[in-house]
């Protein structure tokens, strides 16, 4: 399944009616929005599908749906990280039970660790399942700061660790000092939104987690890339560029991802849940602006 692993990955957002319930018949045409689109795969539960606010039986409710729905079209991705070890592994379990092909886990961020805690947290996930684990290196969320060495530490010594999802700025210098420590043991992925999508593939990252709202775009990037039309796919990324940063603000990401999905006609609604901002009038017309340009 690893080798499946590369392409480019949205983080699906999750559909809420106005009364801030689960829109499940949302969900599904997002799933096909997505595929019909180009996605490579589909990540699940990362913080654009605001993971954090669904509940034990919404996420085993969605899960379940999804994997239904897809039916091995492409892999899933589900985020399975916890503040706890014991709850991280038997979240993993469940995901995997329900249909995930590999799991992207956040480091324990509450009560922080060493390395060697790190080590035994990735561990006991890995003792658990059968399917790869991607670390996700989000030092900006968690604070919680993993170097290379310690990555390819855990390609080395941890069974199921293939893949890091690199969002420690500068990404692309650490994708260049994983390919070095770690060379093919380790399938590097970008996210923060494709921000350096173009320099982190051409260091050797081998897929990207955007939002999904411009999925069809970041695909046709990525396969000028893979044909290497290095020069059209500079052009179709700058123009996409200064959309793809406004989507990148703490806490507002989310909410202009599911404004331009609405613009789409794909869901019926762009509710967020609390703590998760919901965009202004000023910022919902600046994005409107920057969707006009990026797709003039």
């Amino acid at each position: 399944m690893t080798k499946l692993l590369e392409g480019v990955y949205p983080i699906v957002n999750t559909p809420f009616h106005e009364d801030g319930s689960v829109d499940y018949e949302g969900q599904d045409r997002l799933v096909e929005y997505l595929l019909e689109q180009g996605a490579h795969g589909l990540g699940l539960f990362g913080n654009a599908s605001e993971g954090y606010t669904l509940s034990s039986e919404e996420r085993i409710a969605l899960m379940t749906r999804i994997a239904k729905r897809v039916n091995g079209r492409v892999p899933l991705v589900a985020s399975s990280g916890h503040t706890g070890t014991d709850a991280a592994v038997a979240l993993s379990k469940e995901m995997e039970d329900l249909g995930a092909d590999c799991l992207m886990v956040l480091p324990p961020y509450f009560l922080k660790t060493d390395g060697d805690g790190l080590l035994h947290y990735f561990d006991s996930i890995s003792k658990a399942v059968r399917i790869p684990i991607m670390v996700q290196d989000a030092p900006l969320m968690t604070t919680v700061a993993m170097p290379a060495p310690l990555l390819a530490r855990m390609a080395r010594e941890i069974e199921q660790v293939r893949l890091v999802k690199v969002e420690a700025p500068p990404s692309a210098p650490k994708v260049t000092a994983l390919k070095k420590l770690a060379g093919d043991s380790l399938t590097l992925f970008g996210g923060l939104n494709c921000q350096f999508f173009i320099e982190e593939w051409r260091r050797g990252a081998r897929g990207m987690m955007p939002g999904s709202d411009r999925t069809r775009q970041l695909v046709q990037i990525w396969n000028l890339l893979e044909a290497g039309s290095i020069d059209g796919a500079w052009r179709l990324f700058m123009a996409n560029l200064p959309l793809l940063r406004f989507q990148l603000q703490p806490g507002l990401g989310v909410s202009a991802q599911k404004h331009s999905l609405v613009h789409a006609g794909v869901i019926q609604s762009a509710r967020v849940r609390h703590p998760t901002a919901a965009l202004e009038p000023e910022s919902l017309a600046e994005l409107n602006e920057l969707r006009q340009l990026a797709d003039a």
